[in-house]
């Protein structure tokens, strides 16, 4: 939450050779050491830059100083500036909110009216992105050596974008960059190669785009040095789609020709020049991999010279590490950088910490950093396995550099963790308001809500009453799926109704229709979520759930029941007293908006 995400801000972005980690060490030192300077010269750009926005002037009234902005300009969130975005994205100035010509939208995780959020963004954000990601190879230089002497298998996707009214496109902050001329035009960066053509990343179809992305580093496996995606979830998907196609892949490279179903004309092109010739060899050494009986370790099996994994495993994508290292062969887990659709945060300094001991180091010159204090409800933590927050609407802002440790929160849960230099570093907590997460969907108690309540009405109809619900993420499989128990009886008895199996997959069904773009997204176009289950739990249950947290310190008179279940033991305790289990029959619609 900011005062300043509407307005934009000239990039302060020193210019070095990426190949040069010296120059990248000394960069990073120059800002973590400079911060309250830096942070100065952002608000003072932002402002001057920005002073006579349609926006700005509303608050300054020609006072454009750092106090001003600071009294009059008030802390906002989204719903606060959206009509603003609107207007744009149905074809006003960029000038209402920002100087710099806007050139896109991009669409977040978070939704509002059940669609996602859109951030304006210029060509300077594309300059800043560039600029910290060539940050991120001199500090896994410090730690790993030889990142020059082989290539990076990263699995990278573009997802749908739409274009608006104004003909902005929006589309996910990914998506943008990998689209961008920073991204196909980037300078040679040995450190830094990819085994996938940048043809195969930018393949609408995601099937296709992930199997010759495969292709291409299976053949390239003895180059390769470091696997990831960008988050945990996606890598665990390409590993199941390894699971179900390794066969065709491994006779792709015996013949030496792709699979004709690959139609794309850029992914034939670059992928036959990468396969070239038959390798029946190399066909028979991954076929002897992945016909073991298990895939332990499957990843240093097959690309045997990689130092790490990188992907993101810290905030909802900590639930994936044991699956993660089980297939890892006890390679490092790496979380490199923290990120949003709205800014570029913070860089890992200490990349092969374990992910439960993550901090990142927030770089001073991406935006202006306001944070405000939370105050924590311990009330539910051991049945809930988070807590909640309350942050009173007259609390004042803390500046960067005045942060002291303990949590903040900026629409995240942050934990101030100590300071590099004269930044901070930080630890993702979790993600505020969200109760269920298993890619990039991100629901929350609200949308959950609206969703059982519109489900129900199908159980209500035939006399049968929902007495309670709660839920949790279920990660165990690939993709992992929402579970939701239910607790059903029948009108004028406590016995637990007949059901019938048709009703409750529509139930499940209904359920999924009433969740956001971005679940839905994920569910029928990206495959990343697999169907909703909706578990019907014996009558008393959701009392049992009760009497476990109460008995882990929640009061009794202040108990109520958590809609999101994280506890192995709360788990569990549900999970014994299930006497049916119904699933989604088909994918919801969905279409870009």
């Amino acid at each position: 939450m900011s005062r300043s995400n509407p307005c934009r801000w000239p990039a302060m972005l020193p210019d070095y050779d990426p190949n040069d980690n010296e120059a990248g060490m000394k960069i990073l030192e120059d800002l973590t050491q400079n911060v309250h300077q830096i942070q100065q010269l952002v608000l003072e750009e932002i402002i001057t830059r920005n002073e006579h926005t349609e926006y700005l002037k509303g608050f300054l009234n020609g006072q454009c100083d750092m106090q001003a902005f600071k009294n009059k300009v008030p802390v906002v969130n989204y719903e606060d500036i959206k009509v603003y975005i609107e207007r744009i994205a149905n074809g006003d100035s960029s000038n209402i909110i920002s100087a710099e010509p806007i050139i896109e939208l991009l669409t977040s995780s978070g939704t509002s009216g059940g669609r996602p959020n859109m951030m304006p963004s210029t060509a300077e954000d594309l300059h800043r992105k560039t600029f910290f990601y060539n940050l991120l190879v001199p500090v896994m230089n410090k730690y790993v050596d030889g990142l020059d002497e082989g290539k990076a298998m990263y699995l990278l996707f573009v997802k749908p974008e739409t274009k608006t009214p104004s003909g902005l496109m929006a589309r996910p902050v990914l998506t943008s960059y990998y689209k961008s001329r920073n991204f196909k035009n980037r300078s040679f960066n040995r450190f830094n190669v990819y085994t996938s053509p940048d043809e195969t990343i930018l393949c609408s179809d995601s099937k296709k785009s992930m199997f010759c992305q495969l292709l291409c580093g299976l053949v390239q496996r003895r180059e390769v040095l470091r696997v990831g995606a960008v988050f945990a979830s996606a890598l665990l998907r390409a590993i199941k789609f390894l699971e179900d196609n390794w066969k065709e892949l491994c006779s792709n490279i015996r013949a030496g020709h792709l699979s004709d179903w690959i139609t794309d004309p850029g992914c034939r092109n670059v992928v036959s020049l990468i396969l070239s010739e038959p390798d029946p060899e190399l066909a028979d050494t991954i076929e002897h991999e992945c016909s073991s009986e298990s895939w332990e370790g499957i990843i240093k099996k097959l690309w045997p010279r990689t130092k790490y994994i990188e992907v993101i495993v810290t905030g909802s994508m900590a639930q994936y590490v044991s699956t993660l290292e089980f297939y890892s062969g006890g390679l490092p887990l790496v979380s490199t950088m923290y990120a949003s659709s709205e800014c570029y945060f913070g860089i890992n300094l200490k990349p092969l910490s374990q992910p439960s001991d993550v901090s990142y180091s927030l770089i001073p010159n991406m935006a202006y950093f306001e944070f405000l204090p939370v105050k924590k409800n311990h009330e539910d933590v051991q049945c809930n396995g988070v807590c909640e927050e309350n942050c009173s609407k007259d609390v004042e802002p803390v500046d960067l550099v005045d942060v002291k440790l303990g949590q903040y929160r900026v629409g995240d849960i942050l934990m101030v963790t100590g300071f590099y230099n004269k930044a901070p570093q930080f630890r993702f907590v979790h993600r505020r308001n969200v109760v269920l997460s298993v890619d990039t969907d991100k629901t929350n108690e609200e949308d959950l809500l609206k969703a059982v309540t519109k489900a129900k009405l199908l159980v209500e109809s035939l006399g049968f009453l929902l007495i309670e619900y709660t839920s949790y993420a279920d990660t165990s499989s690939i993709p992992g799926h929402y579970v939701i128990f239910w607790e059903l009886t029948s009108k004028g008895s406590n016995h637990v109704p007949v059901l019938d199996p048709k009703l409750m997959e529509q139930c499940c069904s209904v359920v999924e229709e009433s969740l956001d773009s971005v679940y839905r997204r994920c569910r029928r176009k990206d495959n990343s979520i697999g169907p909703l289950e909706i578990r019907v739990v014996r009558h008393r249950t959701f009392d049992a759930l009760m009497d476990f947290c109460v008995s882990q310190g929640s009061s009794v008179n202040q108990y109520k029941t958590p809609r999101c279940v994280k506890s192995g033991e709360a788990i569990n305790i549900l999970d014994s007293r299930v006497v049916g289990r119904f699933f989604s029959q088909n994918a919801p619609s969905w279409e870009p908006v």
